[in-house]
């Protein structure tokens, strides 16, 4: 089975991807994958280093209000459009499958002319503007929220099957993160993190709300800053650096990029994070209750609406980024802290909205769209 993947722009459209083209290989066997993303996107760095082979392909952001940017934009999209119509003569997969992002839109949509089969998966309870438009064409939508069913056809191509996530997001043990953090299993762990590039908002409320946390004695932190905030938070908390991405105030562990995030979810007992699809698939596998801090400038604010699922399940607490600072927070997560049993159910809520199953449904989905029967 050849399988052509496309999506990119950010790590909620590329590490689906992986994750799917990683299951289908385990599942099935000899299966040849192809990424298309776009040219000097983050995509054309991680797929690689997952091991799967990349083509890049001319593709922008495309900013909804009118400018010129829109008609540099729509040339960029016609030349990635050209290009991926080549790319998918050569390689002549038996399947498509978009994964979201701007580069996937052309990407698909030469794969649909060309008569190739298209599976789309939708990580978002709001669906993006690239697969409401790519629906008419897919054989099969495999969606990560049931709040996103509402916005397809009901004849039975959408189906929910969760997002998919990493391997070992299940396999870390808690004994694990702690000694591999350096933290005190005594005490309860505050995660914080606003995404791959960090979220200003959430650092600067940290700064101010941090020492309160750090002098009740019990709680320890680990906070991912982002590269653009990690010498800022590091200077305000009086940090001693441990390397150049690394650094530690007492019990408060401050990390520029968490790289090991199985082992980061393992260890706490609480998080606060933005709302990215795959970020909530993720703490809901793992049954962990979080507060969450939709990203504003998400893509018709689709954060939202991925946040509020898991508010009406129980699952989570939502601050609005605006109302978010330092005391805001201690009034949010302190309490939370202290009562063990609401956390609890707040987890097993998590927990049953979670699909650990979900990546191995999504290849059984795009199994059965591709073209050649099982031998």
């Amino acid at each position: 089975m050849k399988v052509l993947l496309a999506g990119g722009g950010t790590g909620g459209h590329i590490f689906p991807a992986i994750t799917i083209a990683q299951t289908l290989r385990e599942q099935y066997g000899d299966v040849d994958v192809l990424f298309v993303g776009a040219q000097g996107g983050l995509e054309a760095t991680l797929v690689p280093k997952a091991g799967f082979p990349f083509v890049g392909v001319p593709a922008r952001y495309l900013r909804r209000e009118l400018s010129a940017e829109v008609f540099r934009t729509a040339w960029t999209a016609w030349r990635g459009f050209a290009e991926a119509w080549r790319i998918v003569g050569r390689f002549r997969p038996d399947v498509a499958v978009g994964t979201g992002g701007y580069v996937s839109g052309p990407v698909i949509a030469a794969a649909a002319l060309r008569r190739v089969p298209v599976v789309l998966q939708e990580q978002n309870a709001l669906p993006g503007l690239t697969t409401r438009l790519l629906a008419r064409a897919a054989r099969r939508i495999a969606l990560g929220s049931a709040a996103a069913s509402g916005y397809f056809p009901s004849d039975g191509r959408a189906v929910v099957t969760g997002n998919p996530i990493r391997r070992d997001i299940l396999r870390a043990t808690r004994d694990e993160a702690l000694a591999a953090f350096g933290l005190d299993p005594r005490k309860k762990t505050l995660l914080v993190f606003g995404g791959s590039q960090g979220g200003r908002t959430i650092n600067r409320a940290m700064i101010e709300a941090a020492p309160a946390l750090l002098r009740r004695g019990d709680v320890q932190i680990i906070q991912q800053t982002g590269p653009a905030h990690f010498a800022e938070v590091v200077e305000a908390a009086g940090a001693v650096r441990r390397g150049e991405e690394r650094a530690a105030a007492g019990d408060w562990h401050i990390l520029s990029f968490i790289y090991d995030m199985p082992k980061a979810y393992a260890a706490a007992d609480l998080v606060l994070c933005r709302a990215g699809a795959i970020t909530l698939a993720e703490i809901t596998a793992k049954g962990l209750p979080a507060v969450l801090v939709p990203y504003p400038f998400a893509a018709e604010r689709h954060q939202d609406a991925n946040a509020a699922e898991l508010a009406q399940a129980g699952a989570a607490l939502v601050v609005p980024d605006a109302e978010l600072t330092g005391q805001r927070l201690l009034a949010t997560v302190q309490p939370l802290l202290d009562d063990d049993e609401r956390r609890r159910r707040m987890g097993e809520a998590a927990r049953r909205l979670g699909r650990p199953d979900a990546a191995e449904r999504i290849a059984a989905l795009i199994r059965e769209a591709a073209r050649k029967p099982d031998r």
